[in-house]
């Protein structure tokens, strides 16, 4: 099996308030918005999809339920970024879990949480960048060396 992901699925128990949140409220736009599923591309050949809850059980045969055991993330250029993304997603209905701050890894980072509650960092990194062709470059970061 090839190392990639393509897709990251979300179970979600209101695809229409998920629909808002996402589209509305963070101002993503929908590759393809169908009336049961949404799909959001995020990324060189990766997408996010939104599919209530209960079908994604019947799809794969086995009860789903909403988790918090995994993280969701995006870095941003600049700490002033993860400010407004917090506050942008806290506009839109976002519970937010942890205020944007200075991080254990040395950048600036904060948590929110979906409508159901899938958990979101927003961070800037400065050790993390990304090459033309899609390959992640991530870099230790020293904690004491201020960022701005």
């Amino acid at each position: 099996m090839d190392q990639q992901v393509n897709l990251v699925t979300l179970g979600v128990a209101d695809l229409d308030a998920s629909r808002r949140f996402y589209s509305d409220g963070l101002g993503w736009t929908p590759l393809l918005d169908l009336a049961e599923i949404v799909f959001y591309q995020v990324g060189k050949g990766l997408a996010l999809a939104l599919f209530p809850l209960a079908d994604l059980g019947a799809d794969t045969g086995h009860p789903a339920t909403a988790g918090t055991s995994f993280t969701l993330a995006q870095n941003l250029d600049a700490p002033a970024a993860v400010d407004a993304a917090v506050e942008r997603a806290r506009g839109a209905g976002a519970a937010v879990l942890k205020e944007p701050q200075r991080a254990a890894f040395g950048g600036y980072h904060a948590y929110f949480a979906d409508p159901d509650g899938h958990r979101w960092e927003v961070c800037h990194n400065p050790g993390w960048s990304v090459a033309p062709d899609g390959t992640v470059t991530l870099t230790a970061v020293d904690p004491a060396d201020p960022q701005d």
